[in-house]
C-alpha cells in the first residue's frame, strides 16, 4: 500500500499564492491613496516619494520572505504539517550527517528534542552515521553515547534491517541526501529497509530531498536483472532524474511496504541543488562539495580499467594517456556545460573537470565520453564478469560497455545502443513522478 502525505500541495500552494495576491492589492491600495491624499492637499507633495518607495519596499520585502520560505524539505514538512505520522510513535530513524533541514539542524536532533515523538534507534549507511568512513569499510553498531540509543549499522555485518534491530520500533523514518546517481549506495540502503518493513510489517516514511542534479537528465547504461547489486539496486539508468521519495515509489513496484512520502514544498524537477538555498552538506568523504557530485558519474565509472578518478571527482585520466589529447578530443565532442583541461599527474595523463553551465550539463553522457575517449587514446583493460560479477560490470549496470569499449566503438555509437532502454524507462519513470514537483504546480 502507498500513501501520499502532502499530496494536496497543489492547493496549499494555490492559497499561499491567493494570500499573496491579496497582500499586494492591499500595499498598492493604500499606496493609491496615500497618491490620492498628496493631490489634495493633505501631505506635502515631497513626502510623495517617501511613500512610493516605502510601500515598493515592502512588497519587495514580502516577495523576498515568501520565495524564501516557500521551499521546504521533507523532514520540515513533517514537523510542521504531517507531525501526526509520528506523534506518540517509537521511531526508527535511518540518516546520516546528511539528514539536515534548510536551518542545518539534523533530524536526529529535532526527534529527540520532540516531547511527543520518541526516538528509539538510528541506522547508518555506508561511511557510517557520522559519514567518515572510507568507501566500502566495515562499520560497527554501537551505543550512542549522548542519546543513549542503538546506532545500527547497515554497512557492517548486515546491510539490510534484521528483525531484531527492528524490534520496539513502531514506523521507520529515512532522511538521507542523495547525489542522483545509480551507483551511489545510500539508494540501496533504502532499498534494502523498504524490502525489511515489508516483511516485518513495518511503514517506511521517505522524507524526500532534492535530486542535486536535478529531474531532468536521464541517462546512461541501463541496469540488467543479472548486474543487480548494491552499487546498483534496481533496474534504472545511471542518471536516474528522480528524487528519493520518487525511488521509493518506484522501488515499491516490486517490494509492496507499507510507504509515505512526505514530499518538499517549493521543488520543482528543474531546479539543481543551487536553487534551493539549502547549504550542501558533505554526504560521503569524497564528495565534499557540488563540484564532487556533479563529477562523480563523469570521472569514477573506469573501476579497474586502469581509468580513474582523482581529486574527489574532479579529475580524470590514467597513465600514459596524453593529456593534451584527452582535452583535444573531450573539447570538440559538443558536451554542454562543460570544459575540460589537459593535467599531468605524475604518471597519468588527464583532464581536470570545469563546469560551465550546470544547467545544461549532462554527467552520464560526459562520462560516457571520458571513459570511452580514454579507452581511444591509451591502454586499458576491460574486466570481465564469469562465475563473480567484476565491480566495472556492477557500476555499468552491464556487461555491454566493456564489450563496445574492446569492439572500439565510438561514444555517439554507444549512446546509440543504450537509448532504446533508456526511452523505454523514460516512459516507465512517469508513474512514479510526484506531480506537485512538476514546474505548472507551484506558485511563481
Amino acid at each position: 500500500m502507498i500513501i501520499f502525505c502532502g499530496h494536496n500541495s497543489k492547493s496549499n500552494y494555490e492559497k499561499e499564492r491567493n494570500q499573496l495576491r491579496i497582500l499586494v492589492v492591499l500595499y498598492v491600495s493604500a499606496l493609491l491613496l496615500a497618491l490620492l491624499i498628496v493631490e489634495i492637499g493633505s501631505i506635502p507633495k515631497a513626502t510623495e516619494n517617501d511613500i512610493k518607495e516605502s510601500a515598493k519596499e515592502e512588497i519587495e520585502e514580502y516577495l523576498t520572505e515568501d520565495i524564501e520560505t516557500v521551499f521546504k524539505l521533507g523532514n520540515e514538512v513533517l514537523m510542521e504539517k504531517e507531525r501526526h505520522l509520528v506523534q506518540g510513535k517509537k521511531v526508527g530513524l535511518v540518516t546520516n550527517q546528511s539528514g539536515v533541514d534548510s536551518t542545518g539542524k539534523s533530524t536526529t536532533k529535532v526527534l529527540h528534542a520532540a516531547e511527543d515523538i520518541e526516538l528509539v534507534a538510528l541506522y547508518g549507511p555506508e561511511h557510517g552515521i557520522d559519514g567518515l568512513a572510507k568507501a566500502g569499510e566495515y562499520v560497527e553498531s554501537y551505543i550512542h553515547t549522548e542519546l543513549e540509543i542503538p546506532v545500527y549499522s547497515l554497512y557492517g555485518k548486515t546491510r539490510m534491517p534484521t528483525e531484531e534491530m527492528l524490534m520496539g520500533i513502531d514506523l521507520l523514518l529515512f532522511d538521507i541526501q542523495d547525489i542522483g546517481a545509480r551507483s551511489y549506495t545510500y539508494i540501496s540502503t533504502l532499498h534494502y529497509c523498504m524490502v525489511a518493513a515489508q516483511k516485518y510489517n513495518l511503514t517506511v516514511v521517505v522524507l524526500d530531498r532534492p535530486n542535486p542534479l536535478g529531474g531532468v537528465v536521464v541517462d546512461g547504461p541501463m541496469m540488467e536483472e543479472r548486474f543487480i547489486s548494491f552499487v546498483g539496486v534496481d533496474i534504472l539508468p545511471m542518471a536516474h532524474g528522480m528524487t528519493v521519495g520518487e525511488l521509493a515509489l518506484y522501488f515499491n513496484r516490486n517490494i509492496g511496504a507499507e510507504l509515505i512520502v512526505v514530499p518538499m514544498e517549493g521543488y520543482e524537477r528543474t531546479m539543481l541543488f543551487q536553487d534551493t538555498g539549502l547549504s550542501w552538506v558533505q554526504t560521503s568523504p569524497n564528495i565534499p562539495d557540488l563540484d564532487a557530485v556533479f563529477g562523480y558519474m563523469v570521472t569514477g565509472l573506469g573501476e579497474g580499467t586502469g581509468v580513474f578518478q582523482a581529486d574527489q571527482f574532479k579529475w580524470i585520466g590514467g597513465r600514459g594517456l596524453d593529456p593534451e589529447k584527452y582535452a583535444d578530443l573531450l573539447n570538440s565532442a559538443g558536451l554542454d556545460g562543460i570544459e575540460f583541461a589537459p593535467e599531468q599527474r605524475g604518471e597519468a595523463g588527464g583532464v581536470r573537470l570545469i563546469i560551465t553551465d550546470p544547467y545544461n550539463f549532462n554527467p552520464a553522457r560526459t562520462g560516457l565520453y571520458a571513459l570511452t575517449y580514454a579507452f581511444s587514446l591509451g591502454d586499458f583493460y576491460v574486466p570481465k564478469s564469469n562465475n563473480t560479477i567484476v565491480m566495472f560490470d556492477k557500476i555499468m549496470g552491464t556487461a555491454k560497455m566493456g564489450q563496445y569499449l574492446e569492439e572500439g566503438l565510438n561514444p555517439q555509437e554507444i549512446e546509440g545502443l543504450f537509448a532504446p532502454a533508456i526511452d523505454s524507462f523514460k516512459e516507465i519513470r512517469m508513474d512514479y513522478l510526484l506531480i506537485q514537483y512538476e514546474p505548472s504546480n507551484r506558485p511563481h
